[in-house]
């Protein structure tokens, strides 16, 4: 059986864009990025114009088994479920996954971490994208020839 390179070739975009590297370098690990089993289940949300929210469902998750890291441009949520010593529960069918997880999440520059809840087996992320003034759009004032300053030597 043949297999297929499905990985995007981004050699153009490197010959013809500057300072992208970082862009194409996350697309690439996107596109490899095999061990993903979409467990737990999440979502992504505009909430505003630089306001987000992840909602990942942990049903069975407490407060404690639970972590949040932002470092960098990474956010990593870890669940590590407690083993229970004397669980002698006999299950018929058991559909409540209760095995640990990792999910790294990539975040844009200048987008941060503002808070974490848990409610209702739904562990609620803000993150908020706040740019510096410094890198905010300014208007440049145009001067006439009259009104340039000019340097006499």
């Amino acid at each position: 059986m043949r297999k297929f390179n499905l990985t995007p070739d981004l050699t153009p975009l490197y010959r013809s864009a500057i300072g992208f590297d970082r862009l194409a370098k996350m697309a690439e690990h996107a596109a490899v990025q095999n061990g993903n089993t979409g467990y737990p289940p999440y979502n992504i949300e505009l909430l505003g114009e630089n306001r987000y929210s992840i909602t990942m469902a942990v049903a069975g998750f407490t407060m404690d088994e639970l972590d949040i890291t932002s470092e960098g441009d990474k956010l990593l949520v870890k669940g590590s479920k407690v083993a229970a010593v004397n669980d002698e529960r006999k299950y018929l069918h058991q559909g409540i996954a209760e095995r640990g997880f990792e999910r790294t999440f990539q975040l844009a520059d200048h987008v941060n971490v503002v808070g974490a809840g848990l409610e209702n087996g739904l562990l609620n992320i803000e993150l908020v994208r706040e740019i510096p003034e410094a890198l905010k759009a300014r208007k440049i004032k145009i001067n006439t020839a009259n009104t340039t300053n000019t340097i006499e030597s």
